[in-house]
């Protein structure tokens, strides 16, 4: 597989998710790719194109389909981002900027579900 069009990308998101391809040391030729027809809204664009992608990792079983966009090129960075989030949360999941996303979002509804303010039901008024 082949790195997207570089058209739809800004430069700096592409080389970013270069240098997190070449940190988790991917081979992306084992990445299989397919486009298939959209649906859902977008009209005539979506039903009669192939813009819709599916990207498959053999090795561990991973399959990701995006199709969040128009445009088959933004689909297609999109998908292989998604990609490579789930196999950093495969591979190493102590780097993983996703993982470490959903810990925080966990640690934000734990403080809020901790009580009902200073003087919740199982704290004495002073």
């Amino acid at each position: 597989m082949n790195f997207p069009e570089l058209s739809d990308i800004t430069p700096a998101k592409m080389e970013a998710l270069k240098a997190r391809i070449a940190r988790l040391g991917l081979d992306l030729r084992l990445v299989d790719e397919q486009f298939t027809r959209g649906g859902g809204k977008g009209g005539q664009k979506i039903n009669k194109t192939s813009n819709a992608v599916l990207l498959r990792y053999a090795p561990l079983g991973l399959v990701v389909r995006c199709q969040r966009e128009r445009k088959r090129s933004l689909n297609r960075f999109l998908a292989l981002r998604e990609l490579v989030d789930e196999i950093e949360v495969r591979i190493s999941p102590g780097t993983s900027e996703r993982l470490h996303a959903i810990a925080k979002i966990r640690k934000r509804k734990a403080r809020k579900r901790g009580g009902a303010g200073a003087n919740g039901p199982d704290r004495p008024e002073s």
